[in-house]
Formats: structure tokens, sequence, C-alpha cells
């Protein structure tokens, strides 16, 4: 059976990185199905998440993996790209406390912006 490519409604794919700030408000609105108070909502408990998980991060406990994994993934879900490459590089560091700590360094200042 052919697959007919005109009937697919092709919807393109977010940057891995912003392009004009740290928050890419398109894709925050086509998550949040462009209700304001809904995107309202979603960037006052990520910026209450994210803080909360800095300060469990501050001692890069065994748990650091998982708890960046977490935050890379609320990040991605409200268009915060920078935060979660930052998280993402975390991530993949915990094992190594050098490259972990460079890495939270990056995170903090991800999450600041």
């Amino acid at each position: 059976m052919p697959l007919h490519l005109e009937r697919i409604e092709w919807m393109s794919s977010p940057p891995l990185a912003p392009d004009d700030g740290p928050i890419d408000f398109a894709h925050l609105s086509r998550m949040t199905l462009g209700d304001p108070a809904l995107e309202c909502e979603v960037l006052t408990m990520f910026v209450a998440q994210s803080a909360r998980m800095l300060d469990q991060l501050a001692s890069l406990p065994p748990e650091a993996g998982s708890i960046a994994h977490t935050l890379k993934g609320s990040a991605r879900a409200i268009g915060a790209f920078a935060v979660a490459e930052a998280a993402a590089r975390l991530e993949a560091a915990a094992g190594d406390a050098g490259r972990a700590a460079v890495a939270l360094e990056g995170l903090r200042d991800a999450v600041a912006e």
C-alpha cells in the first residue's frame, strides 16, 4: 500500500537550541495549546522545579544524573532548550566529579538566563 504524503500534516521539530532567547515561546505555545494562562502556570512551575533541582544538585549527589535527566525533560517540554542541553551535559558527566562540576556550573548559568 503506497504512502500518501499529501495527507500527512507535517509539524516541524523544535530547534536543538533557542534562536532568540532562553525560552522558545512558539514551542511553549504549541505545548500549551495556545493557552496563555497555562503557559504562565507551566513557566512558574518550571522556575520552582529548576531552583529546587539546582539545590539538590549543589553537592553533586550520587543521583545527580537522574535529577539532571528529569530537569532535561522538563526543559525540553517548555522550550528551554539551552537548559535541556546543559542538563544533558551534566547527566552525561555525572560519574566524573570534575566534569560534573563544570557541567553543573553551565546548568546554573542556563537556568539563570
